[in-house]
């Protein structure tokens, strides 16, 4: 079975269409959170991602843009974005995200379990191997996606051996993929990374497959129309950062 991961679209159309033309055949579809915020898509990206998935997990972004939760401890791109995002999207598309499941949700294809942030707090941050600890040592299944925080790579743990999961990638302007095996008896945090808002230094968007009969998970990376994704943003009037930082990757 090979299940399409993705994570923190952020309301980035073209992101979200070069991600989808490049990922090939799959069999599920799984949706790790933060649909929107920050992106100037909202309505097309919903449009887009409600028919597919077998899994849909509410990110933070989510929950404060359909209201369910302020949007005080964003900082202040953050909360404007979220403001505007509230107004954009239509009546469907806003009960759809206020009717997203909070993680960690078990799939029923694979022994795989996804979450927004950690699978023992759905707003926690990993980001170091301290981070990652206590989730390794808790979580229901052997391989845990999980994204949040924006960086493709993640976590594995078999016995005393504990390791950092950095995919290598040479190119920064075409198409990249990076295959590492699960081994048996390891445990595994893996982060597919952003979509819409990659914080690694590399603008292409980023996602991954899970290949459950070769038991790998496949790395993604793709280039797509930043200037058109930074021109939706400056026309609807959001923050310029949030179309700087596209092209910067952070």
């Amino acid at each position: 079975m090979r299940a399409l991961i993705l994570s923190d679209i952020h309301g980035n159309l073209e992101a979200l269409q070069a991600v989808l033309a490049a990922a090939g055949s799959y069999d599920v579809f799984w949706n790790l959170g933060d649909v929107v915020g920050y992106g100037a898509s909202p309505n097309e990206v919903i449009d887009l991602i409600r028919p597919m998935p077998e899994i849909n997990v509410r990110g933070n972004h989510d929950r404060v843009c359909c209201g369910l939760t302020s949007g005080l401890g964003f900082n202040p791109i953050a909360r404007a974005a979220a403001t505007w995002t509230q107004k954009e999207l239509n009546p469907n598309n806003l009960e759809w995200l206020r009717q997203l499941p909070q993680g960690p949700i078990r799939a029923r294809e694979a022994e795989a379990t996804c979450v927004h942030g950690s699978p023992l707090n759905e707003d926690q941050y990993i980001l170091s191997m301290r981070d990652a600890w206590a989730p390794l040592q808790q979580m229901p299944t052997a391989v845990t996606f999980f994204g949040h925080t924006h960086l493709q790579g993640g976590f594995s743990q078999k016995g005393h051996d504990w390791h950092e999961i950095r995919p290598r990638m040479l190119s920064r302007n075409e198409a990249e993929s990076w295959v590492m095996s699960l081994p048996e008896d390891t445990r595994n945090l893996i982060n597919p990374g952003s979509v819409g808002q990659p914080r690694d230094c590399d603008w292409r968007a980023a996602f991954a497959i899970y290949n459950t009969d070769s038991n790998e998970v496949i790395y993604h990376r793709v280039p797509y129309d930043v200037t058109s994704a930074q021109g939706r943003i400056l026309m609807a009037g959001l923050p310029e950062r949030l179309a700087a930082r596209l092209r910067d990757g952070r």
